[in-house]
């Protein structure tokens, strides 16, 4: 191996230590970690620093602000009440419920940041039913990013139809293949995750941390609270901001122009701007009708949590974009070419593995696309098959570095949603695996059928 390779290995064992000390620290620690490493990249291996994660740190806080002023009115209260009744006479029904939920949310926004207002419902409603967090959480969080490759607003799917389009394979046969091999790979998934870790009763971490006082026990019966008048009116203002946010993605009409490209079309604002401000406008609007008071906020449960997340997300991300930034060449060309060099049958699963592995260095789907798919063009991959084995730039959820696995092991207040203490043995691991597994089987088959 030349220098580069390693120096490019070198930096990737100090982004592994990093993550591996910030799981075993956890909370705020991993966000501690996150910025040790890129400690290290910038002033042991001269690294520029990559861009910090703003903008998800920025969706983060203003969704955890909305949802405890909410909190603070009793609408969290509601929603879980609700959301109990519908699954008191089968309560595993929550395993399934909630990743479809963030699956249809992520694929109306085109981007998975819309899953964070659901966490807080998610986790109470597990927690009250007696359920193990855990196991609605994980398989949640991968279908919020899977919701991505089945969103025809989002950019990695943006980007798949401008390589595949040209090539016979344009969004609605894109789409086709990818929602029914999506649906099949959560579903069997979430079968996985109904019977996965110890129940509650039985589990070491929550008995001791409900001893030591840490969290509160269970809600035995929900419905026999006494709810504030202000929780349905907060619940729903705060649920027509979510829906806003979804047609604001889907509709991209919708949104304010701000100006002009060098080809004077229209520039319009991110979905990203349209989260931040849209929880904000909610916050605001529930402050004023719900008379809420400021310095009750800070003193839901939802909030701890969610700036906890926010500070893991703000280290971890840093670490990894500054990872990626410097070695994102190199890291492509290096795989490109081991797949290009390949036979027809390897290489489609060459194309598959590479994918998957840009994925997890990059965390990004968009990225991996861009950087693979065009090498399986060249190589006379059939685009369908190209579609089949998309699935696979899930290998972003392999390592514990992205912000939805973050916010969602510091939500789970029981303990049982893990970041892992050997870096891949987190929560997160095997719902992705399997779904990769299964979406890529069901993704090939019709890529044979949809042409």
């Amino acid at each position: 191996m030349n220098d580069n390779v390693w120096l490019l290995v070198a930096e990737l064992l100090v982004v592994v230590l990093a993550i591996y000390m910030g799981t075993r620290t956890s909370g705020i620690g991993l966000g501690v970690w996150g910025l040790v490493g890129v400690a290290v990249l910038v002033f042991g291996f001269g690294v520029e620093p990559g861009n910090a994660p703003v903008d998800a740190v920025f969706i983060v806080i203003t969704v955890i602000t909305a949802a405890s002023v909410m909190q603070a009115a009793g609408g969290i209260d509601w929603m879980v009440k609700v959301a109990s009744k519908v699954i008191r006479s089968r309560p595993k029904s929550v395993v399934f419920l909630a990743p479809a939920m963030s699956f249809l949310f992520t694929v109306g926004a085109g981007t998975g940041n819309i899953y964070y207002p659901l966490l807080p419902v998610i986790y109470d409603v597990a927690y009250q039913q007696k359920i193990r967090p855990e196991r609605p959480l994980a398989i949640s969080a991968v279908a919020s990013q899977v919701g991505i490759l089945c969103s025809p607003v989002s950019a990695a799917t943006a980007s798949m139809v401008v390589l595949l389009a040209p090539e016979g394979v344009d969004l609605g046969k894109l789409l086709l293949i990818m929602w029914p091999a999506s649906i099949a790979g959560l579903f069997v998934a979430a079968l996985f995750m109904v019977r996965k870790g110890k129940d509650l009763d039985d589990d070491p971490e929550y008995q001791r941390r409900l001893q030591e006082g840490l969290i509160k026990p269970p809600v035995v019966d929900a419905h026999a609270q006494q709810l504030p008048r202000t929780a349905v009116l907060s619940a729903s203002i705060f649920l027509i901001g979510v829906g806003i946010i979804v047609l604001f993605g889907l509709f991209e009409g919708l949104r304010p122009v701000v100006g002009t490209n060098e080809d004077g079309d229209p520039v319009r604002v991110s979905v990203t701007v349209i989260i931040e401000v849209i929880m904000g406008v909610i916050a605001a609007i529930i402050f004023l009708t719900c008379k809420v008071k400021a310095a009750d906020v800070p003193k839901q449960s939802t909030f701890p949590a969610g700036i906890v997340g926010a500070i893991a997300l703000f280290g971890i991300a840093w670490l990894a974009n500054t990872f990626v930034a410097e070695n994102n060449q190199l890291i492509v060309d290096g795989l490109g070419a081991v797949v290009s060099g390949s036979t027809a049958f390897l290489g489609a699963l060459l194309f598959a593995l590479a994918l998957f592995v840009v994925a997890m260095l990059t965390t990004s789907q968009s990225s991996a696309t861009n950087a693979i798919v065009p090498i399986g063009i060249t190589i006379g991959l059939p685009p369908a098959l190209i579609a089949g084995l998309w699935p696979s730039a899930m290998g972003m959820y392999t390592l514990p570095a992205n912000g939805s696995q973050v916010a969602t092991a510091a939500f789970d207040q029981t303990g049982t949603t893990k970041l892992g203490k050997f870096v891949f043995d987190h929560s997160f691991q095997l719902p992705n695996l399997i779904y990769v597994v299964v979406a890529i089987a069901v993704g090939v088959l019709l890529s044979f059928v949809i042409v």
